[in-house]
């Protein structure tokens, strides 16, 4: 089989009915060798591979999976794919429901209304329109619990299958043998009927808990204006452009890829992608986003990625990642799971076999408990009896709010996350928020601006040459070819370059070359930290007193060596940014307690944590880059479950090391592997907002977890001693589902209020 994309594959799925259906397939698609992740999404019936780098696309191992889980799956091209319609699920559901509920509802009335079940024209009839309804709407149960029969497995649909099936096959052979006894038409069809309900409200919020994410799919308009040779300005469509296009957007329309301004100037609405609501001002140079919105100037831009490289295309795929993910405590529910339909078979066996070979001890039983609960009287007749027990724990016992309940509460968390410019890797990432114990920030460009200017410096000697070489020149040369925002400070102070041979970055601690100045000698120069500078042999005394004064203002010192001699000394200062210490007293309030970690002395480290508001005793200094992560370790085996919170790239060790990695990021670095969470704002004002989100939503998830467990350790001995009707259980199983999607809903609603005050949900 062909081959369709070297990195992704999409496959058209048969055979999914609900969203436990469809994280089969994603477990199935996960299993497969080579597979970096799989989508699936049950409203377009899609599924969505994409591979690891350098691993050949098995497409057929993809459809043999999909195949071995009961479901099948066909090859399609990826851009039938692209824009799904979410509205098909709940509408087929919906026609679904239609089918049953007229016929159902004709049922119900010459039943209970007009009392003609004597009626041997009525007896007709009603195997007439349930006939309707088990061929019609309960066609996809059938055809479920036959697929999965197959492959030797058992799902919610062969609960529905067995259950309306005992009813309608013992009804018809009532009726065909002319036996005077109950009919249970009704009965099954209403079972179909309010299953299909059930599945219908299910679509329908469910599709309101990814309205986010389908607001963002819709986000990129897919036509751009390009300016023809002749001056003119033609759409087309945004598939035909390749990287290096010039493309123009007018004021109020949405850039439709990302790319770099080239000419023009305006304000861009890029709300929906960082949750920032004031717009970014945007020149010559800038990059901008797909799918923001142009507010104000015309511009020119080239275009920079496409498709699925865009920051707009990789945050989708972000958060549909998340909600296609699984939690740990997910697990449960699936090892219960899949013992949980043989065993409710089982307990209906029984309880069949305990109704109609001993019926009066199982009436007498009935009775007994019916004080404590209510007489339901039912019906008489030891095969009747039977059938009738039977079907109704069948239908209660249907385990969909088990499989709903994790699932629904991550895919609307997620999207509340989104919306907020929050991205949640999974649902692991939202279990380990639930549980962490403190708050780890860097400093630079975390915690503080990240946009170190030079406040003093100082010279202690001159440097060899003539004319004499300004420090400050020296320094800016040699700090030029850093991205370290102290190096970059130090770069600005001079345009003026110089010839080094054998520069080296030593990371955390500062730069190093070797030089020849105007005598020829050849020296070797080096800016860093004082104490990097020391450890190299070079005497750091001299600058004592000037430490010591910009030290107790919070400013970094770096230091200037030529070979053993300390030549120069600059203060640089990095402000705190602005809210930092409303976060660290939000998250003091949420019983966190934040820590300090830089590369910075002791005494600019306290300086800036007494400003944020951080303890003395969680400040720890001097530390480079590569011991972060050590440093984490350390603090997790004194029993602390710890937060990370950095910039992302110098600090991945540590994000991976902690027991929750929060990345304080941008629209263009959202594929950050290391992070569980992702704050696409540059400031922090948003981590303990996706603290409280992230356990909001984990709390949400315990809470469906026990209304699923619960309600079938309640319902199944209910229904086995005669409380429950089978149509009463049709509608109680439907009415869990829809207790769960609601209490998951609630998250859509959440809002964090500063300052240690969160609405409860």
């Amino acid at each position: 089989m062909q081959t369709l994309s070297p990195t992704r594959t999409d496959l058209a799925v048969e055979g999914m009915t609900c969203s436990g259906c469809a994280r089969q397939v994603t477990e199935a698609l996960q299993q497969v060798t080579g597979v970096a992740d799989a989508t699936v999404t049950l409203d377009a019936r899609r599924a969505s591979v994409r591979w690891n780098p350098g691993k050949a696309a098995d497409v057929q191992g993809l459809v043999n999976a999909v195949t071995s889980a009961g479901y099948a799956a066909t090859p399609i091209d990826p851009a039938v794919a692209e824009r799904p319609s979410h509205a098909g699920h709940a509408a087929a559901w919906g026609i679904n429901l239609l089918t049953g509920v007229i016929p159902t509802a004709l049922l119900m009335l010459g039943e209970w209304v007009f009392q003609w079940q004597t009626s041997m024209a009525f007896r007709w009839i009603s195997c007439a329109l349930a006939s309707v309804v088990l061929l019609g709407p309960g066609r996809q149960f059938f055809t479920g619990a036959w697929r999965q029969l197959r492959v030797g497995a058992s799902n919610m649909d062969t609960l529905v299958a067995l259950g309306s099936t005992t009813a309608y096959v013992f009804s018809l052979w009532v009726l065909l043998a002319g036996q005077a006894g109950h009919l249970y038409f009704m009965e099954a069809a209403a079972i179909i009927t309010l299953i299909s309900a059930g599945h219908w409200l299910e679509a329908r919020v469910s599709s309101r808990a990814s309205g986010s994410l389908r607001a963002l799919m819709n986000l990129a308009p897919p036509m751009a204006l390009r300016p023809q040779p002749d001056g003119t300005e033609h759409s087309v469509p945004v598939g035909d452009l390749i990287a290096g296009d010039v493309i123009v957007v007018k004021p109020g329309d949405r850039v439709p890829t990302d790319a770099d301004v080239i000419e023009g100037s305006s304000a861009v609405n890029e709300s929906m992608l960082t949750g920032e609501s004031m717009p970014v001002e945007k020149m010559i140079g800038s990059r901008v986003y797909a799918g923001t919105l142009n507010e104000s100037g015309r511009l020119s831009l080239r275009v920079s990625s496409l498709g699925e490289e865009t920051a707009l295309s990789r945050i989708i795929a972000a958060v549909q990642r998340a909600q296609n993910s699984r939690a740990n405590i997910q697990r449960l529910g699936d090892r219960v799971a899949s013992v949980f339909v043989p065993v409710v078979v089982l307990v209906a066996i029984a309880a069949a076999l305990c109704w109609g070979f001993a019926p009066v001890q199982a009436a007498h039983i009935h009775d007994m408990l019916a004080p404590a609960w209510w007489h339901l009287h039912p019906p008489a007749g030891a095969l009747t009896g039977a059938i009738y027990i039977a079907a109704a724990v069948l239908i209660v016992a249907c385990p969909c709010a088990m499989g709903l309940a994790t699932p629904a509460a991550i895919m609307a968390g997620s999207n509340t996350a989104a919306r907020r410019g929050i991205l949640i890797r999974d649902g692991i990432a939202l279990e380990k928020a639930g549980g962490i114990t403190a708050v780890l920030f860097d400093k630079t460009g975390t915690l503080t601006q990240g946009a170190p200017a030079v406040a003093a410096i100082e010279a202690f000697v001159e440097i060899g040459g003539m004319p004499v070489v300004d420090p400050s020149v020296l320094a800016a040369a040699l700090a030029r070819n850093s991205a370290h925002p102290l190096s970059r400070a130090v770069a600005r102070l001079s345009d003026v370059s110089l010839l080094f041979d054998r520069w080296t970055e030593v990371r955390g601690a500062g730069v190093q070359a070797d030089w020849k100045p105007l005598d020829g000698t050849e020296t070797v120069v080096r800016l860093g930290s004082l104490n990097w500078l020391r450890q190299m042999g070079i005497t750091t005394g001299a600058a004592d007193a000037f430490v010591a004064d910009w030290v107790g203002r919070g400013a970094t010192i770096l230091g200037l060596g030529v070979d053993e001699k300390l030549v120069a000394a600059f203060a640089l200062v990095d402000s705190l940014k602005p809210g930092a210490r409303a976060v660290i007293e939000d998250l003091a309030r949420q019983g966190l307690p934040a820590m300090l970690v830089t590369g910075d002395n002791a005494s600019t480290a306290l300086h800036i944590a007494a400003q944020a508001g951080i303890a003395p005793e969680n400040v720890f200094a001097e530390i480079r880059p590569e011991q972060k992560a050590a440093l984490v370790q350390r603090l997790q085996e004194a029993g602390g479950r710890i937060a990370f919170v950095g910039d992302g790239i110098n600090d991945a060790p540590a994000l991976e090391q902690a027991s929750l990695g929060i990345a304080v990021s941008a629209a263009s670095d959202v594929a950050r592997d290391a992070a569980d969470i992702i704050l696409l704002r540059s400031d922090i004002e948003a981590v303990p907002e996706a603290i409280g989100l992230a356990r909001a939503t984990m709390r949400t998830i315990r809470q469906n977890l026990f209304w699923a467990f619960f309600y079938n350790a309640a319902a199944i001995p209910l229904a086995a001693l005669g409380f429950m009707s089978p149509v009463l259980c049709a509608a109680a199983m439907g009415l869990s589902d829809v207790v769960v999607i609601g209490n998951a809903l609630r998250l859509l609603r959440w809002r964090w209020r500063s300052r240690g005050s969160t609405r409860h949900i």
